[in-house]
């Protein structure tokens, strides 16, 4: 049977806006798909306002960056991402008996040990004993020896036990934070479970990207995270816990980093007086052509 292929155009909007001209810093935008096996990106064009310089490089996650030095003042800071991305996807082969299973604890290539061992390091160490109490309430995944099972029931745990809430607040929530609201977003859950994850030895990360959503078809999307978990031959595998489910063809993966920080779409500095910022806004929108 022949593979799949979806076509996919993404535009995300993203607006500043400030009670007078301020100076920009240089900006940072994590916005370009990841590249490999399964995507490719057809076109890509970025339009920003006020006047701006723009080079590109990767960063020590191999995520495309763009970086953005501006050369007038302005009230409002304007960057629109257009993007067209070619996603091949092969027939999923089911499961059975005779397929491999990875055992837990892991056992990590000695080769790979070095790398692996920054993602295991948890982003939040003075959360790490009520992390680890929490999993201890959780008998299902301590009981299971076969790492895929437990992160498939952490996932679906995280998304029964704690409560989607969009939130236009800067920053993450730690995972004590979230465990102790039983509340976060999109970016809160994926860090709870990125470092309980590296609290039961594994290796994991923070992904940031796009999910094909009827939202995003509506144009009223943000960007959405999961977590992204590193198993022996299987290689990274995703996990999406606001959703409860493995990532499947309705995520499209931007950036990856071993801390929520790490990876934001759009981060940068500007110079006024206290008060000059009002807000920002984000919208992103996907069509299947």
């Amino acid at each position: 049977m022949a593979d799949l292929l979806l076509v996919n155009r993404i535009e995300h909007r993203t607006v500043y806006s400030y009670r007078q001209p301020v100076t920009l810093g240089q900006h940072r935008l994590v916005l370009r798909p990841r590249e490999g096996h399964n995507l490719r990106v057809e076109n890509m064009q970025i339009a920003i306002s006020p006047r701006h310089e723009i080079q590109w490089a990767h960063d020590i996650y191999n995520n495309s960056v763009a970086l953005v030095s501006f050369v007038e003042s302005a009230s409002t800071l304007e960057i629109t991402s257009t993007v067209t991305v070619h996603r091949t996807f092969a027939d999923e082969v089911p499961r059975n008996d005779a397929t491999p299973r990875v055992p837990l604890p892991l056992n990590y290539d000695t080769l790979e040990s070095h790398l692996v061992a920054a993602y295991q390091a948890v982003s939040y160490p003075d959360d790490v004993p009520q992390v680890q109490t929490w999993l201890n309430g959780l008998p299902a995944i301590r009981s299971s020896n076969d790492a895929e099972s437990v992160l498939s029931d952490l996932c679906s745990t995280i998304c029964q036990k704690i409560k989607y809430q969009r939130r236009y607040a800067k920053g993450v929530q730690s995972p004590a934070e979230t465990i102790n609201l039983s509340s976060g977003s999109c970016r809160d859950t994926a860090t709870l479970m990125m470092d309980a994850a590296r609290g039961l030895g594994l290796a994991a990360r923070f992904a940031s990207g796009y999910l094909d959503c009827p939202a995003s078809e509506a144009g009223r999307a943000a960007m959405h995270a999961w977590t992204e978990v590193y198993l022996p031959i299987i290689g990274w595998r995703g996990y999406d816990p606001t959703l409860g489910e493995i990532v499947s063809r309705k995520h499209i993966l931007v950036g990856v980093s071993h801390h929520p920080r790490g990876v934001m779409p759009v981060s940068g500095l500007f110079t006024g007086l206290t008060g000059d910022f009002i807000n920002m806004t984000a919208q992103v929108k996907i069509e299947n052509v």
